[in-house]
C-alpha cells in the first residue's frame, strides 16, 4: 500500500468531510480549500480557534476549535497529518454510530 503524504491525507479528509455535508456547505468548504482563498481561510481558521477557546459562551462551541485547526492545516504543514487523522477518526466514529443505529 502506498503511503500518503500529509498533504494528501488532509486532502482525503477534506474530500470525505465534503461528502458528508449538504451540497451548499460542501461548496463553501471546497471554495475555502482553494489556494486562492488563503487570505480568507487563515483568518477564518484563527477566528474559529478563538471562538472554540471561548466555547463556554452561548453560540460559540467546542466544534469551532477543530474546524479552525483543520482550516489552518491547509497552510501549516505540521498540522496536516494530525488534523487529517483526527478528521478521519471522527468520520469513522460517525460511520460506526450510523451502523449501530441501523442495526437497532
Amino acid at each position: 500500500m502506498q503511503t500518503l503524504s500529509p498533504r494528501q491525507e488532509l486532502r482525503r479528509a477534506f474530500k470525505r468531510i465534503e461528502s458528508e455535508l449538504p451540497p451548499r456547505l460542501a461548496t463553501g468548504l471546497r471554495w475555502l480549500r482553494h489556494p486562492a482563498s488563503r487570505l480568507v481561510r487563515i483568518p477564518s481558521g484563527i477566528c474559529l480557534i478563538a471562538g472554540g477557546v471561548f466555547s463556554f459562551l452561548p453560540l460559540l462551541g467546542a466544534w469551532m476549535l477543530p474546524l479552525g485547526l483543520l482550516l489552518l492545516a491547509a497552510d501549516v504543514p505540521i498540522l496536516q497529518k494530525p488534523m487529517a487523522r483526527f478528521a478521519l477518526w471522527c468520520l469513522g466514529l460517525l460511520d460506526r454510530f450510523r451502523a449501530r443505529r441501523k442495526r437497532n
